[in-house]
């Protein structure tokens, strides 16, 4: 007997994809003995609930009060039971044969704990879709700082409809905090990527572009943005926490995730501002990450210059001043009398050259 596989699909308000999805799912071919599916209704409050409730008994609809992606996950590994569990947002859909290449990917490779895989991009306002993918297979892991960069380029290729792991990997970090309303995918991405993942070149789902995705935000929608930088600085640290415990080496932890979350740091302080103490930990730990073996020198300048405007101007002024510092190109003068020296390892060097 093959493993039991559960796809796992969390929806909200998608009246317009949900049956597409299941579809999707159904159409993989496999009977009720080897294929369990899981539709987790976070609180939807248009047509999505009857839509469900169409595809029932084969579908198992579970419902709940509106608490966001975290949530979703919890409740929905609650109700699985597959040893494989391949998970769907209710707004994408999968391409034929997706789950018949992951699950023998995870059989041709015991010592991996996921499959991740290419996709297509499918925008709605235009129809058009484009493939994205690796060149080739490969597997990752965050063993060290060297493994975790070629986890970070790989990282896209772990999106939730392409995402498939062992049971293993979410009785790992089961349950998710609750206050990450979205992005919460974070976590299972990472977990994945530390037990190992195999990343296959195939383009085996469909990534919906559309305008109610949570996180693709107009700019001048300042709140929304908002809402979305402190959940990206949120999540990120809540991860990197819970990365730690587990026992993921800091260093890799530090690489794969404190880039991101530093350049939402600065996002934030920049648009919304932020007390000076803020300004100031953000520069010096995006210093921390950005640079291994830094020049005393530029070391110097780093506490002395940069750290020391954080402190006396208001964030915001600060960041309009490293703006423009960086338009004018300034760091050319700085690297005549100081010079970085970066790791060699590789150096997140942000795009200020700051």
């Amino acid at each position: 007997m093959k493993p039991l596989i559960t796809a796992l699909v969390d929806t909200y308000n998608h009246e317009k994809y949900i049956e597409q999805a299941l579809v999707s799912v159904l159409e993989q071919g496999l009977s009720a003995a080897e294929l369990e599916i899981v539709v987790v209704d976070d609180g939807s409050t248009d047509k999505t609930a009857s839509i469900i409730q169409k595809f029932t008994p084969r579908v198992k609809h579970v419902r709940k009060k509106n608490g966001g992606q975290a949530s979703a996950f919890n409740a929905g590994f609650a109700e699985a039971r597959g040893e494989i569990i391949a998970i769907l947002d209710g707004d994408d859909w999968w391409a034929e044969g997706k789950l018949a290449a992951v699950t023998e990917a995870l059989e041709r490779h015991p010592e991996v704990a996921a499959v991740g895989h290419g996709y297509y991009e499918f925008h709605e306002g235009t129809e058009e879709v484009r493939a994205c993918g690796p060149q080739e297979r490969s597997v990752i892991n965050l063993v060290n700082r060297e493994a975790t960069l070629e986890a970070l380029r790989a990282w896209p290729f772990l999106l939730m409809g392409a995402l498939t792991v062992r049971r293993r990997v979410l009785e790992w970090i089961m349950p998710l905090p609750e206050e990450m309303a979205f992005m919460a995918d974070t976590a299972i991405q990472v977990a994945s990527m530390a037990m190992g993942a195999l990343i296959l070149p195939e383009p085996l789902f469909y990534y919906r572009h559309h305008g109610q995705n949570l996180y693709t935000i107009h700019a001048e929608n300042a709140a929304k943005l908002r809402r979305k930088g402190e959940m990206v600085e949120l999540v990120h640290s809540r991860v990197y926490k819970m990365m730690i415990e587990l026992g993921v080496p800091e260093e890799s932890v530090s690489a794969l995730l404190e880039g991101t979350w530093m350049d939402a740091k600065r996002s934030r302080l920049s648009k919304f501002g932020g007390t000076r103490l803020e300004a100031f930990q953000t520069e010096m730990q995006s210093f921390r990450v950005d640079f291994k073996n830094p020049s005393a020198g530029y070391r110097l300048f780093k506490y002395l210059v940069v750290g020391a405007a954080t402190l006396v101007l208001p964030a915001r002024r600060f960041y309009e001043l490293r703006d423009w510092y960086a338009r004018k190109n300034l760091g050319r003068y700085r690297d005549r009398v100081v010079k970085a020296e970066p790791d060699s390892a590789g150096s997140r060097r942000d795009s200020t050259g700051k």
